[in-house]
């Protein structure tokens, strides 16, 4: 099951569980869309794979299985 993480590793921006602006790589890293287009070119900094839309969970599944409360964040260059 996907971790859902709460932000964007690289700018810190909050990504809810119901967000579109969410990205993730085959490793669950998660970056925010601008952040992905404008400052990582599409390529994860972590594991060098590519990104794509996360998943968004329905909130009624979300009382069993909830999001992850845990930040990550390391700036971007």
């Amino acid at each position: 099951m996907l971790i859902l993480k709460p932000n964007c590793e690289c700018c810190d921006k909050d990504l809810p569980p119901a967000s579109t602006q969410a990205m993730i790589c085959s490793y669950e890293c998660t970056f925010c869309a601008d952040c992905v287009t404008d400052v990582l070119k599409g390529i994860c900094p972590n594991c060098g794979g590519n990104f794509a839309p996360r998943p968004i969970r329905p909130a009624n599944k979300l009382l069993t299985a909830p999001a992850s409360t845990k930040r990550v964040v390391a700036p971007c260059e």
